[in-house]
């Protein structure tokens, strides 16, 4: 039994502990980094740093002053075309108001020339309500006077 425990430990080891196997690669690949790419690697770092830093003190300089000048005329240019959009903005506002207000205005006389219709067929009425009212009264009254006529 002992050795059957043994034998599948064993396989278990071979099968499913890869430790030596990672371990011998980690090795080769920090060997082939460090020593065939190495010297490459820095010295293409050390151009690159070098060639930075001459962009820095040459170039950076003189582009900083010409981007400088470019942004402040486009700057100018953004509120000259900022000043006009407002102003178009403006007058187009001010037609639709203006319009708006001609709608309005006619909307207004409508409502006023049937106002006054209605007025006109309001007094009408009353007119005829006022015309019956007289004459009931005034053949009230002529009766009453003849009333009293006849009694006088």
């Amino acid at each position: 039994m002992d050795k059957i425990i043994k034998d599948v430990g064993d396989i278990q080891s071979r099968l499913l502990d890869h430790r030596p196997v990672i371990n011998a690669e980690i090795r080769y690949f920090v060997r082939e980094f460090e020593e065939k790419r190495a010297h490459r690697d820095s010295r293409l770092l050390e151009t690159l740093s070098k060639a930075v830093q001459e962009a820095n003190d040459q170039v950076l300089p003189s582009d900083l002053n010409g981007v400088k000048l470019q942004l402040s005329n486009v700057i100018a240019r953004l509120k000259a075309a900022n000043h006009m959009a407002e102003r178009v903005h403006l007058r187009e506002l001010e037609t639709q108001q203006n319009g708006k207000l001609q709608e309005n205005l006619e909307r207004l006389k409508v409502d006023w020339s049937d106002f006054l219709k209605e007025q006109q067929q309001l007094k009408e009425e009353v007119d005829e309500e006022h015309d019956k009212a007289v004459g009931l009264v005034s053949t009230r009254y002529s009766e009453k006077k003849m009333d009293l006529d006849k009694l006088l």
